[in-house]
């Protein structure tokens, strides 16, 4: 799964919305913050670091994926405070296109207003989440070790992205 990211509700959200087990890829700092660290990891979050090339991450992504397990990495790599659509980090492609897993675009409208930045409480809000079609990534798949194709994997996901983004907008204007 790979959902835009602009609040820290975003993982419970999606789990909530998914309605079966997720495993989320997250940033490496939140494993060491002392309450937080013990409970993510135990709702079956894995560590990343960012920035890197991260290899255990990457190998348990893989690992994860190839026993049925559903993974959700978040694309753009961090929040975005800002609302926009960042460009993909170049790991979900290497995992896409290794794993052939498929990868299920989400689009989070309005988590930012249930959990705004620098805010440590939740505030009433609406929160839409659709969940898109698996982005087609046949012609791909042999070209795993290009980095044009890794890129393209994210040209293509958060293209999904931003059009499920357009359907929540349009719906609220309906």
């Amino acid at each position: 799964m790979a959902p835009n990211h602009i609040s820290y509700s975003d993982p419970p959200t999606v789990g909530a919305a998914v309605g079966r087990r997720v495993r989320f890829m997250a940033k490496w700092e939140l494993f060491q913050i002392p309450v937080l660290g013990p409970i993510i990891r135990h709702v079956g979050a894995f560590p990343v670091k960012q920035a890197t090339a991260d290899r255990a991450a990457l190998k348990r992504a893989m690992e994860l994926l190839s026993t049925g397990e559903v993974v959700c990495i978040f694309p753009e790599g961090t929040r975005n405070l800002t609302g926009e659509l960042l460009k993909a980090e170049l790991g979900m492609g290497l995992i896409a296109l290794k794993s052939r897993a498929p990868v299920v675009p989400i689009a989070l409208v309005g988590t930012n207003d249930l959990l705004p930045a620098h805010s440590a409480f939740l505030k009433f809000s609406r929160v839409r989440v659709l969940i898109g079609e698996p982005v087609p990534l046949d012609d791909l798949y042999e070209r795993s070790s290009e980095r044009e194709a890794l890129e393209e994997v994210g040209v293509r996901v958060m293209a999904a992205i931003a059009d499920l983004k357009d359907q929540a907008v349009e719906a609220e204007r309906a």
